[in-house]
């Protein structure tokens, strides 16, 4: 795949990044060598690769879903700068 300058320019519009028109082939080269290393990874034969989601083996540790903590909402709010029956009360920033 390649990219013409007008595709450049318009990836540059979208990511709202400011690219000088002089810029535009170099931008377009660079662009296109990234493309292409990514489109090496397509020839990769994964088949038989199990999905993981790191390289090392781990295992998450799991606990119970339980509330232990609750019913502390003063406890919680005293610290707050402002609180409305045990709510944080903010200022309102939107008019």
């Amino acid at each position: 795949m390649s990219l013409d300058k007008e595709t450049v320019a318009r990836v540059a519009k979208l990511a709202r990044i400011r690219v000088e028109d002089d810029r535009l082939e170099a931008l377009g080269a660079e662009l296109n060598q990234i493309i292409g290393f990514v489109e090496q990874l397509d020839e990769v034969d994964t088949a038989n690769v199990a999905p993981m989601t790191s390289v090392a083996k781990q295992k998450l540790r799991w606990r119970p879903d339980v509330v232990t903590d609750g019913d502390q909402a003063e406890q919680v709010t005293a610290n707050a700068p402002e609180s409305d029956m045990n709510f944080f009360a903010v200022p309102k920033v939107v008019e």
